[in-house]
């Protein structure tokens, strides 16, 4: 997500697109002479509409073009056009072309591709931003960019944007497949699998549930566990023979009728057997004890007590007739990296709801995932088992969509894992409104503490200065609303909570002012400040604590300083080179980096072959198992930078921020100073879920290369730094203070 457009696509709403390949109008569509409707190009979609309009003056090629112009005053991080098509053709490559127009782009316009598989994973991306993006005042040019297509690619979605200021043009659009129109491509039919074929319960499930008693509770628990045991280890569902939620919506309803434990027992052996037969394998699944970190946690199945001697004995039957080839239906690793990719999961999201069957296997799904391909369902620090019985009554009762919602984003933050949040809901995550305060908030102190403004102007008209400090919200006081809102907050650990509890906190009714109380030094305050639209503010306000101005520059002549959240990768040995000569080097990760820079700047900071990161993956032969890989190494490179290293990392620091730290604190007498990190690193997994839901958790786990963890933990510093209220006040980078006195 480093890359621009795949940022820009991540923040959007999540919004349900139809596809327009094959559609007879598509050529107009490209060339925007397609019959209008409205601001947004016929065949577009434009989650910005209000920036793009068709140009009937300014054209390339017929009467109209699709023009997007920014005003300075736009607070989204960039503007655009897109289009979904399904990959129903066949061919090797496709290159999408047109011809660009711009006038006094401040940023940069560009054209993009990216190909999904059936999870939405990323399986191909090609942007102009990494080779030719187009800025300044430039006449129509031809411009294009090439993507080979992966077979796993099952739609692919094009765009074109602007970010920044000024206007774009584009027009003459052509997508073509191995050098012909993407409507002249052979069509490619794939072979349906069996969810496309089973359509019993694509309207609902027709499960209704008044209420659970402590028996069916129990029940269902157990129907938790087994099925998703049964999704990764029995060929007939390994193999995607079966459609597996509706298979659980099949014997939910004997389940539930159980007067006790033994009936359920037999009915879930029935259902078992109407699976079909497990066939011999040849050769079968052993676990390697070379390198393991997490084994398989199947204890459960051998307990006759909480099974019956029938049930147990077919489920380890089972478990010791699973495959060695480990191919899984439901799941597969992403190429090149292996973190766990959801190939075949279902959002459901036609379904109506509530929907206590599809609810139940919301749980069932997410908590599954947990338990067999999370790499770090050790570090959760609950009883799992535990989390699965306290919310099958919360979810599979509730009554309507935002309270599903809820408390799926309630069980979701129990993993303890900042990427695992409900994305697709944070609407419902309180404190609610699509108002705030334009101030931005830190917790410093445990004290909420205005830290600066997200609108200049709006901000000083609140009445609230830096280093104020919120003692109460509307009447409440914030420690009580803390209380209140952690439980729905996914973050690892308390510095990335409190930080993305800060960036909320102050979430209203637009029409209602904010009732504060105040503490200004010595004297307390009351207050009442208008809140403001979320898109009159500045979201990157919000997500940075490092200097602003110049990527690059010199403290003093022995001073250097580098901020990551505008580096660029061409330009890596030009900062050394500027920094040649100086006592130390400050690079700043109170941020996200722009560009992936492990390498590419950590390379220059070595003198030596050095170590800095083992990586563990799941093992898809032996669901729950996690394999220690190789370690990851910097090599010297040239120019090579010999001064101390000051690496400054806060709570902001995150995922992307942290292996960066960690690659970059191997260098020779490097210091990282700050404060703990937000503990959330590996490439993330989508799941979708049902009623269209959308979460991720962390798919690979990320250690030191002695095996110490960083999940949860985050990047501890070698000298903490924090800043003070007084500090704020007085307008101080206290961090950056203590790293020069760290070089002079």
């Amino acid at each position: 997500m480093a890359r621009f457009a795949l940022a820009f696509l991540a923040a959007l709403p999540l919004v349900a697109q139809t596809p327009a390949a094959r559609d007879p109008n598509l050529a107009d569509f490209l060339n925007f002479e397609a019959p209008q409707t409205g601001s947004c190009p016929a065949g577009w979609r434009c989650p910005y509409p209000a920036t793009v309009a068709v140009d009937t003056e300014v054209v390339h090629g017929g009467k109209t073009s699709a023009r997007i112009e920014r005003a300075p005053d736009r607070r989204e991080p960039a503007s655009g056009i897109r289009m979904l098509l399904p990959v129903d053709f066949s061919g090797r490559s496709v290159e999408l072309r047109g011809f660009v127009r711009t006038e006094e782009a401040s940023g940069f316009c560009a054209f993009w591709m990216n190909a999904t598989a059936a999870d939405n994973a990323s399986v191909g991306y090609a942007s102009m931003e990494g080779g030719a993006p187009v800025k300044g005042t430039t006449p129509w040019t031809e411009r294009g960019i090439a993507l080979q297509l992966n077979s796993e690619a099952r739609n692919l979605e094009i765009g074109f944007f602007l970010n920044g200021t000024g206007k774009a043009w584009v027009d003459d659009i052509q997508l073509l497949v191995d050098g012909k129109p993407i409507w002249e491509a052979p069509k490619f039919e794939r072979p349906k699998t069996v969810l496309e074929t089973d359509h019993e319960f694509d309207a609902g499930s027709h499960i209704a549930i008044g209420d659970l008693s402590q028996v069916q509770i129990a029940n269902l628990a157990t129907l938790g566990k087994v099925w998703g045991f049964l999704k990764y280890h029995h060929p007939r569902v390994t193999s995607g023979h079966r459609h597996f939620d509706y298979d659980l919506l099949r014997v939910l309803p004997a389940i539930l009728a159980a007067p006790d434990r033994d009936a359920a027992h037999r009915a879930t052996l029935a259902w078992i057997a109407g699976l079909g037969e497990t066939p011999a394998c040849s050769p079968c699944a052993t676990l390697d004890e070379a390198e393991i970190h997490l084994r398989p946690e199947l204890d459960w199945i051998a307990d006759k007590t909480r099974l019956g001697a029938d049930l147990s004995a077919r489920l380890q039957a089972i478990r010791d007739l699973r495959p060695a080839d480990g191919k899984q239906f439901y799941v597969s690793q992403v190429p090149n990296i292996g973190n766990p990719s959801f190939n075949n999961e279902l959002s459901y999201n036609q379904v109506p709801l509530p929907d206590a069957g599809f609810q139940i296997l919301a749980l069932y799904r997410f908590w599954n995932i947990i338990q067999y391909w999370s790499p770090y369902r050790n570090g959760i620090e609950e009883n799992w088992d535990a989390v699965l019985t306290e919310f099958l009554p919360r979810i599979a009762l509730a009554k309507d969509h935002e309270t599903y919602q809820r408390q799926m984003m309630a069980l979701i933050a129990r993993d303890h894992d900042t990427h695992a949040n409900l994305w697709s809901s944070l609407n419902v995550r309180p404190p609610t409104g699509v108002c705030q305060l334009p101030v931005n908030l830190r917790f410093v102190d445990n004290q909420a503490v205005v830290w600066g403004y997200s609108e200049p102007e709006l901000g000083k008209a609140s009445g609230l200065k830096p280093g104020d400090v919120i003692l109460d919200l509307d009447g409440v006081a914030v420690a009580k609303k803390i209380a209140e809102w952690t439980p729905y907050y996914a973050d690892s650990n308390q510095a990335a909570r409190l930080r993305d509890i800060a960036q909320n906190m102050t979430h209203g009714d637009c029409a209602q002012p904010a009732a504060l109380s105040v503490r200004r030094e010595t004297e307390t305050l009351h207050l009442a400040a208008a809140r403001v639209p979320l898109n009159r503010l500045d979201y990157k306000t919000w997500t940075t604590h490092d200097q602003p101005g110049e990527t690059f520059r010199l403290i003093s002549k022995d001073v250097a300083y580098l901020k990551l959240s505008s580096v660029k990768i061409a330009e890596v040995a030009q900062y050394v080179a500027s920094a040649e000569g100086t006592k130390g080097l400050i690079i700043d990760i109170r941020n996200y980096p722009s560009a992936f820079m492990v390498f590419s700047l950590g390379q220059l900071l070595v003198d030596q072959p050095t170590p800095f990161a083992r990586f563990t993956s799941c093992d898809p032969a032996n669901p729950g198992a996690f394999h220690w890989n190789p370690p990851v190494r910097l090599t010297p490179r040239q120019p090579h930078y010999a001064g101390k290293i000051v690496i400054l990392v806060d709570e902001i620091s995150q995922s992307q921020a942290e292996y960066t730290t960690m690659a970059l604190r191997t260098a020779p007498g490097a210091i990282v100073l700050g404060s703990t990190t937000a503990g959330a690193d590996g490439d993330v997994s989508q799941i979708p879920l049902p009623g269209g839901l959308r979460t991720m958790i962390s798919g690979i786990g990320v250690f030191y290369p002695d095996k110490r963890p960083t999940q949860r933990v985050g990047i501890v510093p070698d000298i903490e730094v924090k800043p003070t209220i007084a500090g704020i006040r007085a307008g101080r980078d206290e961090l950056l203070e203590a790293a020069i006195r760290q070089i002079q």
